[in-house]
């Protein structure tokens, strides 16, 4: 059972309630694929074709962040139920990760539970900056001590805010290039503030293989010690106790790398529905099998690794 753990869903409903909070991107989501009644059935086929059985959704980047924190709290309980209705209607095609109204930290924690707890949902998704800031700001430590208690895994996706510089938002590379810039900071900045030994029981997925980290683990290994010297421990071992999706649009070298950099057991399917639709989603999933790594290996990252990761038992299929 294929296992495909980067795909988005939305609804024209939510979207409007995200664009009350602030966001000014939602046009660019709607009528992409990624809503219901139709749209969900076209996926569905599209999910058959490609072989995958499930599909972990999530709300990133168009996520329920804004600073009225009751506005906020309603479009994450607005999304979590939405996802967890889905759910219930398609128990062996869907999971979904929760939204939290960050960065509204104790009303978070609290959807969070409900979520977790009441909704059952497979974990939390966080985009990689929360307006503007550093998910390893301080103040948002209690997120990470509570993931920690739960054991739970934690999905992060880029905001698409081009890193917060002019120099890739103002040549339109907000995506092809900010997005993939975005996962390397973050991850660098959670390995270098030592979230990952600090707290060891959450399961942190970072997107699109990591970025550019796995061509960048030797050089924060001979660095880091000089540039931030208080990191605990060495990057490329920090690198190796999360897990990241394969998006890297069917392109093979890439792949190639972050699995000897990372290791098979770290990588996990990601399609990025509806971004790779038609035939490029159904190469998300065959350039795997087709790059030329071990089969174990491909079988591992198609299904094994995610299923260990979120408990998913083997009687559940498609």
């Amino acid at each position: 059972m294929r296992i495909d753990v980067h795909a988005h869903y939305w609804t024209d409903s939510y979207l409007d309630l995200v664009a009350e909070l602030g966001n000014s991107d939602t046009g660019t989501q709607r009528g992409i694929g990624a809503g219901g009644g139709a749209e969900l059935d076209a996926r569905l086929t599209l999910m058959d074709r490609a072989g995958v059985g499930v599909q972990v959704l999530s709300a990133a980047p168009q996520m329920p962040y804004g600073s009225d924190p009751h506005r906020a709290r309603a479009a994450a309980r607005f999304v979590n139920d939405q996802y967890a209705e889905l759910v219930t209607r398609h128990p062996d095609r869907f999971r979904a990760f929760a939204a939290t109204p960050m960065p509204h930290v104790d009303e978070s924690i609290s959807e969070l539970a409900r979520a977790l707890d009441e909704l059952g949902m497979a974990g939390l998704v966080m985009n990689t900056t929360v307006l503007g800031q550093a998910l390893v700001d301080p103040r948002f430590e209690p997120i990470f001590a509570e993931l920690d208690r739960r054991q739970a895994v934690l999905y992060l996706h880029p905001a698409g805010n081009s890193a917060c510089t002019p120099l890739i938002e103002g040549f339109s590379l907000t995506w092809m290039v900010g997005a993939p810039v975005e996962d390397t900071i973050s991850t660098m900045q959670l390995i270098t503030r030592g979230i990952p030994s600090r707290y060891p029981n959450i399961k942190i997925i970072n997107s699109h293989l990591g970025g550019a980290l796995p061509m960048l683990l030797q050089r924060a290994d001979d660095q880091y010690s000089w540039e931030y010297p208080d990191t605990p421990e060495l990057p490329s071992e920090a690198a190796r106790r999360m897990w990241y999706d394969t998006v890297g649009h069917g392109h093979v070298p890439a792949l190639r790398c972050a699995v000897e950099s990372f290791g098979a057991d770290r990588l996990l399917l990601g399609t990025d529905f509806p971004y790779e639709a038609g035939d490029v989603f159904v190469r998300a999933v065959d350039y795997i099998s087709a790059s030329g790594i071990p089969a174990d290996q491909a079988e591992a990252i198609l299904e094994r690794n995610a299923m260990e990761l979120l408990r998913m038992g083997s009687s559940q299929s498609s």
